[in-house]
């Protein structure tokens, strides 16, 4: 085996050949960027950027699936439209429609609350508890008894950390269970709806602009983060105040131009970089073709069964997004295999890797190891595939949560598995009640008939052992949605506290099916956690081995994203699509004028319109395009989870947020082409330009402190 290899250590002097931009690094690492900032012009001290409780840093937050920030004292948060879309279409009706309309709240009163799912996660400490988490383990436990071992560590740790109930901490893994670091975040509870421009401003351009560029979506809203008089989160109140942030970004309507630096932080969900070649040809060949298939499907049983109703509509607006988000990406990602053979890149690099490790590796056994782990962990994703589609119903998610809840309430709270621990109660409960907006018994029927109907098709190797027998019939699925009380929020919640006995004696068809299948959910849960529980013993062993190659290569080397606070950094700059097609780096209102049909979702508002051929520019004016920017791209390594994320010039000054990707480089997520890869980003200018000349938000605009261009 390796010497235990301390990331630092690993980085010193590794990036004097690294000149793409390539990299999500963890704040602590940046002291050992300072090379690679200077070079493309960034003015913040790298050990600034690396302490949490300075500017910027510490203005950033999470959305828990987004990244957001400060840009006012009294808590205002910016972000992405589509991150504050949930709570948008919360409170909409077709009567009140704000996500055709927008909204605006023109006075603090006037604030909505953006609902129990909507929440700021304000990052305070993260330290290494690695030692904590590994030290000791017996090398001879089974798999699921390792990876017990391990979750039981964390959950102490976790409870050590949240003996202040204001917090919220986690122990993520890094370098897929290399490292582990325990982060605290203050968890803010009663966050409101500020500003929402109009969808046509926001998602103009809707799902057929999706990942394509030029681009000319608004995507940006504001919210509000309230706390208790004392200062501390509380759960939503009348009573309660604008938390005041330490730190909050300044508004730079100066502008950026080709080639200038950014920096980017954010939560980056998830990425794939050291991944093997079996693993991306399983993405490929395997689960990425069943996934696009799934959500089409889904997504045309949506349209049918809310086709005529608008209220159906709003209920499933979002829903709806995430989908077709989801599905851009997915297909993006295959059609990205398809252009580059990215399995052969890795093949390459892996048996040079191979190659290396004959030389210098000590586990005669770890390459052969690998392999089976990664074998048993595709063959255990192909039965939860499967179970996903056996069990795609709104409803019967929640009589499975509900009865699994009552089960883990027998057991002490250290021993319940995490996800149902007494910490956990209030987002089961915001779950429950989220479906209070976003359902409708006759959708959810018939998305759970269909996927019946998909899963019956699915190779029975391929499925769970047990499974078949204690599925009910597409035909018979009605008859459940007839007799079933779950639709009923009220109802739902009730059974929150009743214990195993009353779930098994329920009338209920839903609450009768989660009982059944519990059972074979367990049998495949502890299946996972055999599987998880190997390949954390050994995956770990093969980064310290891939961190040690790269580092004989001088080449960097930082974690996989796991939505956890990240910087990155890049140059504004254009690129090439195709054979003779450069794209960016910047758009323009003028290009809303070109593809504006006055049809979804090319359909602008008629003041917007109004205001470009007005020219009505004042100082957002761009000197070189003679216009407003729109969006414009980066060289920013980034992934999802990074919607939101702050957009900041060389001094640390709000530029842009940042919102997609271009479809080219949808396979960053496996593998960083620094030629193709773009990150396309709001420009700030556009934001601030909408405001004043469009929604007239000026109240905001006197609130946030913002840095105009000199006259």
């Amino acid at each position: 085996m390796f010497k235990s290899i301390v990331l630092p250590v690993a980085l010193m002097g590794a990036f004097s050949a690294a000149h793409a931009d390539e990299g999500q690094w963890q704040p602590h690492q940046l002291p050992q960027l300072k090379s690679e900032l200077k070079r493309i012009g960034i003015t913040i001290p790298a050990e600034k950027l690396a302490d949490l409780s300075k500017h910027p840093m510490s203005a950033m937050v999470s959305l828990g699936g987004c990244s957001a920030s400060f840009v006012s004292p009294d808590g205002l948060i910016v972000t992405n439209h589509h991150c504050a879309y949930g709570a948008v279409q919360r409170n909409s009706t077709p009567e009140h429609n704000y996500i055709v309309n927008g909204y605006l709240a023109k006075t603090r009163d006037a604030e909505l609350a953006g609902g129990p799912n909507t929440l700021v996660y304000v990052t305070e400490k993260v330290e290494n508890v690695t030692e904590r988490v590994l030290k000791g383990l017996a090398p001879n436990l089974s798999g699921k008894e390792r990876h017990e071992q391990v979750e039981s560590r964390i959950k102490a740790l976790i409870a050590e950390c949240e003996s202040d109930k204001a917090y919220r901490c986690s122990v993520p893994a890094f370098h897929r269970g290399g490292e582990y670091y325990r982060i605290r975040q203050l968890m803010i509870r009663d966050v409101r709806l500020v500003y929402a421009p109009a969808d046509s401003v926001g998602n103009f351009g809707g799902d057929i602009d999706n990942y394509e560029f030029p681009r000319q979506a608004g995507d940006f809203s504001f919210l509000r983060a309230y706390v208790g008089k004392d200062g501390r989160p509380a759960d939503p109140s009348p009573d309660n105040v604008p938390y005041h942030s330490k730190d909050f970004l300044v508004v730079s309507a100066e502008g950026l131009k080709n080639g200038d630096p950014i920096l980017l932080a954010g939560y980056p969900g998830r990425t794939s970089r050291y991944k093997l070649p079996s693993e991306v040809r399983f993405a490929r060949d395997v689960d990425y073709p069943a996934k696009v298939a799934s959500i089409t499907a889904d997504l045309s049983v949506i349209a049918a069964s809310t086709m005529g109703n608008p209220n159906y509509d709003v209920r499933y607006a979002s829903v709806a997004k995430s989908l077709n988000n989801v599905l851009k990406k997915t297909q993006g990602l295959l059609d990205g295999f398809a252009r580059t053979d990215i399995a052969a890149i890795k093949d390459v690099q892996d048996g040079q890797f191979r190659g290396w490790y004959k030389q210098h590796g000590k586990n005669g056994t770890l390459l052969a190891d690998l392999d089976a782990a990664i074998g048993a962990d595709m063959a255990t994703s192909r039965q939860e595939a499967a179970w996903a589609e056996a069990t795609h119903s709104d409803l019967l998610k929640s009589a499975r949560t509900l009865y699994r809840l009552s089960l883990e309430r027998q057991k002490p709270d250290a021993q319940r598995e995490a996800g149902y621990q007494e910490r956990d109660l209030s987002f089961i409960k915001a779950r429950l009640n989220r479906l209070e907006q976003s359902f409708v018994a006759s959708v959810d029927q018939a998305r759970y008939t269909a996927a019946l109907n998909r899963y019956a098709k699915i190779d029975p190797k391929a499925r769970p052992q047990g499974l078949d027998g204690l599925l009910p019939a597409p035909a018979a699925v009605p008859a459940l949605y007839k007799s079933t009380e779950l639709g009923d929020t009220a109802k739902r919640l009730a059974w929150i506290g009743k214990d195993p006995a009353a779930f098994r004696n329920s009338q209920d068809p839903f609450i009768q099916l989660a009982v059944r299948l519990q059972d074979v959910a367990m049998a495949l849960e502890d299946r996972r956690k055999e599987v998880d529980g190997n390949l954390e013993r050994v995956i770990p062993q093969y980064m310290e081995a891939v961190i040690a190659w790269k580092k004989s290569q001088g080449k960097p080397v930082y974690p996989d994203a796991n939505s956890t606070l990240r910087v990155t950094y890049g140059t504004v700059g254009a690129y090439q699509a195709r054979d003779g097609v450069i794209k960016g780096p910047f758009s323009t209102v003028q290009g809303i004028l070109e593809k504006n049909t006055g049809k979804e979702p090319f359909n602008a508002p008629a003041n917007l319109l109004q205001a470009i051929r007005d020219k009505r520019w004042g100082v957002f004016k761009d000197p070189v395009l003679g216009t407003v920017p729109v969006d414009f791209l980066s060289s920013a390594d980034t992934t999802g989870g990074n919607s939101g994320s702050a957009v900041m010039n060389k001094r640390g000054e709000l530029v842009g947020l940042n919102f997609d990707s271009t479809y080219e480089s949808i396979t960053k997520d496996w593998y960083f082409d620094p030629a193709i890869t773009r990150a396309i980003h709001v420009d700030i200018r556009y934001m601030l330009w909408v405001m004043k000349e469009v929604d007239h938000a000026d109240n905001l605009l006197k609130e946030m402190t913002v840095k105009y261009p000199k006259q």
